[in-house]
């Protein structure tokens, strides 16, 4: 199986386009016309798991931190990082990172999160912005039906736990074509007054050459009317953390130990108690400071994390119980479940789990 045909299936568990900006995701080493013999999966690719790799005979690293995350200027294997890639092109293994394009997923890191700690009714903290677009075009009566069906088929007209959905009236279109026109209705040079249907439909940005090929390819027109806008809108399922609700609220205590059991805590840093009992729960899987006032507006009793600082803490106003687990452990899981989801996709080689343990933090 060429390396190219498992990106396509990567990018269908954690599409790239809903990665961070500042993140680096995708292929960051190799070629994608290699042909993969075997896969493993890692949450770091450090240079000790490219021996794992190479022990096992697989030669694409699927990690779920990039290796590689700011450019390298040179390649000396002065530290852990270039020695890594070095190794890995030595050996001709492929790295390839998911990071935030799974983190921002409905059903990624911190869906994950949320199942390890049993919460129920769960839905997006921080929904993305900025990651919807509208289209508006024209057509007659005959072609509405078909030309929507095929904007559907691309991934337009998907509203939360909807698809299909578009808006769509009737009005009347005018044009007047020159010597060089070959219009659909009417003849050159002749003022053409037409009933026409305006379709509307949303779609994700990264959509849009597949969405404007299915227009072209199915609209009747030879000049294709249509307009495109970006919107505010938040995307209520692709976004940052997560909040739901335990079957039963608990105590602090308790529920601090809960998250330990589940979470396989070394130990875990907390705010002041606020002697409330825990029911409803945000979480955000690695560094989430910056999620703390979108726990609070969403009315958090805990929000469970990793990386705060010493102020940060104070953060909590004596309102919810804020918890860093730390950074490994609040996404242990994740690499699990891209082990489990390449087994159910790819079933004509082996897609191993790592066994090396890249957490660099470690507990007296």
């Amino acid at each position: 199986m060429k390396l190219f045909e498992i990106i396509a299936t990567l990018e269908e568990l954690a599409p790239l386009a809903y990665a961070e900006d500042f993140d680096n995701v995708g292929l960051l080493v190799g070629n994608q016309n290699t042909e993969i013999n075997g896969i493993l999966v890692c949450h770091d690719a450090l240079e000790a798991v490219i021996d794992e790799a190479i022990s096992k005979k697989c030669n694409l690293v699927v990690c779920f931190h990039p290796i590689l995350f700011s450019g390298l200027k040179k390649i000396t294997g002065k530290n852990y990082v270039e020695r890594a890639v070095i190794k890995a092109i030595k050996n001709d293994i492929a790295i390839y990172a998911i990071h935030t394009a799974l983190d921002n997923h409905q059903l990624g890191v911190n869906k994950i999160f949320s199942n390890a700690l049993g919460l129920e009714n769960t839905k997006i903290l921080i929904p993305k912005e900025n990651f919807i677009k509208k289209l508006v075009t024209y057509t007659i009566p005959e072609n509405a039906i078909a030309l929507r069906n095929a904007l559907f088929e691309a991934g337009a007209g998907k509203i939360g736990n909807y698809e299909d959905c578009s808006f769509n009236s009737q009005g009347t279109g005018t044009y007047l074509g020159n010597e060089n026109s070959n219009p659909e209705i009417g003849e050159r040079f002749e003022f053409v007054e037409s009933t026409e249907i305006k379709i509307e439909v949303t779609f994700e940005k990264h959509l849009e050459s597949k969405i404007l090929a299915a227009l072209f390819k199915n609209h009747v027109y030879e000049e294709v009317a249509y307009e495109i806008y970006g919107l505010t809108n938040k995307h209520q399922n692709i976004g940052l953390g997560m909040i739901g609700e335990l079957k039963e609220a608990q105590s602090e205590i308790d529920f601090l130990q809960h998250v330990k059991e589940k979470m396989q805590c070394g130990g875990i840093r907390h705010s002041a108690f606020t002697y409330k009992k825990i029911k409803k729960v945000a979480v955000l899987g690695g560094s989430g400071s910056f999620a703390i006032k979108a726990a609070l507006q969403a009315g958090a009793d805990a929000f469970i994390t990793a990386d705060l600082k010493y102020h940060q803490f104070y953060e909590a106003e004596g309102k919810l119980l804020l918890a860093d687990i730390g950074h490994f452990e609040s996404e242990r899981y994740t690499k699990n479940y891209i082990v489990d989801y390449l087994k159910e996709k790819i079933t004509n080689f082996a897609v191993v789990l790592s066994e090396e343990n890249t957490n660099p933090v470690q507990y007296f």
